[in-house]
């Protein structure tokens, strides 16, 4: 946030096909903690809030657009680099890093993905009035493990749509460019 710092610690699931996001994310916030689980289905335009220990689902309108993690097309290579050891087969990772702007959110970034498989590594991303955004990727899997992350639970079924975007949906878009 502007006013300080704060770390979140996600776990997520991604169909850049589907373009949805299944978010499980903890936030550190000075010292407040807090616990986010968020679904966002951007082709139906929905996203979802929800609770499973209240057994509670917000509903509402998703308008921001799918932002895939990609390179972007006017992305520029800044460099290759070996990421551990160039020094025997398997001892380190051959990666890329790429710079840009978006200039429609005024933000700057830094992105470094895989060279073989062009898996994201890293994303550090500066926002005006924000500030610095790092994002490590760790554990990728490729392909979807669970397609039932992307199902709301059956207690969602009864959440009515709400007019606006709820504001953990909003502040979680904001940050995860």
């Amino acid at each position: 946030y502007p006013e300080g710092k704060f770390v979140a610690y996600e776990r997520f699931s991604y169909d850049a096909l589907g373009q949805q996001i299944h978010v499980r994310a903890l936030i550190v916030d000075h010292n407040q903690t807090s616990f986010v689980d968020l679904l966002l289905l951007y082709k139906e335009g929905v996203s979802y809030e929800i609770s499973y220990q209240n057994q509670t689902c917000k509903k509402a309108p998703l308008k921001t657009p799918f932002r895939p993690i990609e390179i972007p097309p006017d992305a520029k290579l800044q460099g290759e680099v070996v990421l551990g050891s160039s020094s025997a087969p398997g001892m380190g990772v051959l990666v890329n890093s790429w710079t840009g702007a978006v200039p429609e959110l005024k933000a700057k970034y830094l992105l470094t993905f895989t060279e073989f498989g062009c898996l994201p590594i890293s994303s550090l991303n500066h926002v005006e009035n924000v500030g610095l955004i790092l994002t490590s990727f760790y554990d990728l899997v490729i392909g979807i493990e669970d397609p039932n992350e992307f199902i709301p639970p059956p207690f969602c079924e009864k959440a009515e749509l709400q007019q606006t975007e709820s504001e953990k949906v909003k502040d979680f878009l904001r940050f995860f460019i």
